[in-house]
C-alpha cells in the first residue's frame, strides 16, 4: 500500500526532502490511485483514509470540532456586540448550535474511549477532571443554545452580559479540558503507538537551526570530553614522575 504523504509532504516541506520535488509527488498520486484501483472495497477505506482505520476510538478525531465551532461562537458573539453588529451574532449561533451538537457526540466518544484505553492510576485522575470538564462543556453549551433559541432573536441589555459571561466560562472550561487531553497524550502517551525508531537511522529535523544548532553542541560536547581527557593524561604523567 501506497502511503499517502508521500505526495503530501512537498506541501509541508516545500519539496526539501525530496530528490524530485513536486514532479516526484504528483508520480506518487498516481501511482497511488493506480493501486488504489486494484484493491477491494474493504482496503480501499483503510488506504484512503489510514489514520482513522487505525484508531481505537473516534474520540481524538471528533474533538476538534466543539473546540472550533465554540470558539468561533464566543469570539464572534463577543466582538459582535462590541461592534454592535447584530448578523456576527446571528452567525455565532449556528456556530453555538453546532458546537454543542459537536460536544455530545464527542463527550460520549470519550466516555466509551475511558472504558477501553488501558492507562495508570495518575492517568486515572487527569482523565477524571478530562471527562468533568467535557462534560461541563456539553452541559453549559446546552443551556446556552436553549436561552438563544428561546429568546426568539438577539440577547440584549444585561441579559446579554451575563450570557456573555457564561460563554467566556465555557471556553475557559473546554481549554482547560482540552489541556488535560493534551497532556495525556503528549506526556502520558495514552491511546499512543509509538513507532520505532531503527538505531542506524539518522534522526529527522524540521528547521536547518535547530540542526546546526544539536551538531554545535555535540562538537563542544566532544571537545570538552577531550580536554578532560588530556588534562587527565598530564595528571598521570605528573604523579608518575
Amino acid at each position: 500500500m501506497i502511503d499517502m504523504t508521500n505526495f503530501l509532504s512537498f506541501q509541508i516541506h516545500g519539496g526539501a526532502d525530496h530528490d524530485g520535488g513536486i514532479v516526484e509527488s504528483v508520480s506518487s498520486l498516481l501511482a497511488f490511485f493506480e493501486n488504489l484501483s486494484t484493491q477491494g472495497p474493504e482496503k480501499i477505506f483503510s488506504s484512503i483514509m489510514p489514520g482513522f482505520a487505525g484508531m481505537d476510538n473516534i474520540h481524538p478525531l471528533l474533538v476538534h470540532f466543539p473546540i472550533a465551532f465554540l470558539s468561533a461562537f464566543f469570539a464572534l458573539d463577543l466582538v459582535g456586540t462590541l461592534a454592535k453588529k447584530p448578523q456576527w451574532r446571528s452567525v455565532a449561533s449556528w456556530f453555538l448550535y453546532l458546537g454543542t451538537i459537536a460536544a455530545l457526540f464527542t463527550v460520549m466518544a470519550g466516555l466509551m474511549a475511558a472504558s477501553t484505553v488501558a492507562h495508570g492510576q495518575d492517568v486515572h485522575d487527569i482523565m477524571e477532571r478530562h471527562k468533568y470538564f467535557g462534560i461541563s462543556v456539553l452541559s453549559l453549551a446546552t443551556v446556552l443554545s436553549i436561552w438563544r433559541m428561546m429568546s426568539g432573536s438577539l440577547i440584549r441589555g444585561g441579559a446579554n452580559g451575563f450570557f456573555l459571561i457564561l460563554s467566556a466560562l465555557l471556553y475557559a472550561l473546554m481549554m482547560l479540558g482540552a489541556d488535560l487531553g493534551g497532556l495525556m497524550v503528549y506526556q502520558y502517551g495514552v491511546a499512543v503507538k509509538a513507532a520505532p525508531v531503527p538505531e542506524d537511522s539518522a534522526s529527522h529535523v524540521h528547521g536547518h537551526d535547530n540542526a546546526k544548532l544539536e551538531n554545535r553542541e555535540s562538537i563542544d560536547q566532544v571537545d570538552k570530553n577531550a580536554n578532560v581527557e588530556d588534562h587527565k593524561h598530564d595528571h598521570e604523567h605528573k604523579h608518575t614522575h
